[in-house]
């Protein structure tokens, strides 16, 4: 449940929202149908790291030529970078709806104490302390409830997809394909497979590689229960800001206080509180994540020490980047743009990068050489193709319909 409520970052969050508010209940469906294509995707970075005893970069540095790895590592960092810069935002404003100081002055003493705890102090410490505050996402289900949707239109748009192509429903579907597939887990997950492993003792490359089918399996159904976890936060926050904000007619959220106004069926005048609580939980657990899956990625491409649980000195390069990817998140919050936007425009930036990606984890895991008997199966490649394809089609009718 922790893992799953902590997978919906601001960006997630922003994004369900604006859906919500802007398309009504039309976009439900795509929480039903991104599910099983969300679990796959991650299953199978879990199994990169697991068999191969690498993370991504890592692979691609060792077994495929330079032109597929470094525009995939630089279109991961850019990304990553636009998502650390939204989400620092977003906890500034959800601090703002707190306590009466300017979102701009809270930014950047938020992404020092990230960065800080980050490189000087533990991940862990961060995801014990966050996660329990992202679980309050979960009050989008009480919300959603208490807000009274009309069910049989609720039901229907869950199980009928809906599709349009008008340009606003497009943009929108590729930042929900995109905030929920995202480039960031696909490094990450990798990296913490291996992170694992070498904490079990397995410190060399020759122990870490192969994987037991037990070892799958439970890797399987880890990341089941916690993408079903994800997927429920995000149908509910979508099904309760159609039910609130949509059906009042606030369709264009410009504001943090605006987007809290879909739990106040459940918390009425605490909306802002928990608004706040869910968004600050999220974004501490997310922004590590999204600088340390760029630092993993630059770091294997190079060849350099890279471990959360190392010291400073131990892996200067991994840090730095760790340092320079906040730095720049923190610039990028004085540029003007408004937070709810940032944190979309961001959703449509991962939509756009993801599908490129994708077919390099498919490729990856197709690759014996790599992974030796753990290819993927039949419903691996059918699922992971069809989240590939679902993303390209998206991402290409967006801009086709551009204007």
């Amino acid at each position: 449940m922790t893992t799953g409520a902590a997978d919906d970052d601001p960006s997630g969050i922003g994004t369900y929202t604006t859906a919500g508010a802007s398309l009504g209940f039309a976009t439900l469906w795509t929480a039903v149908v991104t599910f099983p294509l969300m679990a796959v995707i991650q299953f199978l970075c879990a199994k990169i790291g697991l068999v191969s005893g690498m993370g991504l970069a890592g692979v691609l540095r060792s077994h495929y030529p330079r032109k597929i790895l470094y525009p995939a590592v630089v279109g991961l960092v850019i990304a990553n970078t636009l998502n650390a810069g939204a989400d620092l935002g977003a906890i500034a404003a959800a601090l703002n709806l707190l306590v009466p100081i300017p979102t701009t002055w809270l930014i950047i003493p938020v992404a020092l104490l990230i960065v800080v705890v980050q490189i000087w102090g533990s991940y862990r410490l961060i995801s014990r302390v966050f996660k329990v505050l992202a679980l309050t996402l979960f009050a989008y289900i009480g919300a959603a409830f208490l807000a009274h949707p009309p069910w049989p239109t609720v039901l229907r748009a869950t199980f009928i997809p809906h599709f349009s192509l008008d340009n606003r429903y497009l943009v929108t579907l590729v930042a929900i394909l995109g905030t929920t597939i995202s480039p960031y887990l696909f490094f990450w997950e990798a990296s913490q497979e291996v992170e694992e492993e070498i904490k079990l003792g397995r410190k060399t490359l020759r122990q870490r590689r192969g994987a037991t089918y037990a070892e799958l399996k439970a890797a399987a159904w880890d990341t089941n229960i916690g993408m079903f976890f994800c997927n429920l936060v995000f149908y509910f926050v979508i099904l309760a800001s159609a039910a609130t904000l949509h059906s009042a007619g606030k369709t264009d959220i410009r504001t943090a206080a605006e987007a809290a106004q879909a739990l106040r069926p459940l918390a009425g005048n605490a909306a802002y509180l928990l608004f706040a609580l869910g968004l600050i939980g999220s974004g501490f657990l997310a922004v590590p994540v999204l600088t340390g899956s760029s630092a993993y990625a630059v770091a294997e491409t190079f060849g350099w020490e890279c471990s959360l649980d190392h010291k400073p000195r131990e892996a200067r390069q991994f840090y730095t980047v760790i340092a320079a990817s906040t730095l720049v998140g923190i610039l990028l919050n004085f540029t003007g743009i408004n937070p709810i936007a940032a944190l979309f425009w961001t959703a449509v930036i991962n939509g756009l990068m993801s599908p490129p990606l994708l077919v390099i984890i498919m490729m990856v895991t197709n690759n014996r050489r790599v992974m030796g008997n753990k290819i993927n199966n039949w419903i691996e490649n059918v699922l992971g193709g069809l989240a590939a394809l679902l993303m390209f089609t998206a991402a290409l009718g967006m801009v086709l319909t551009w204007r």
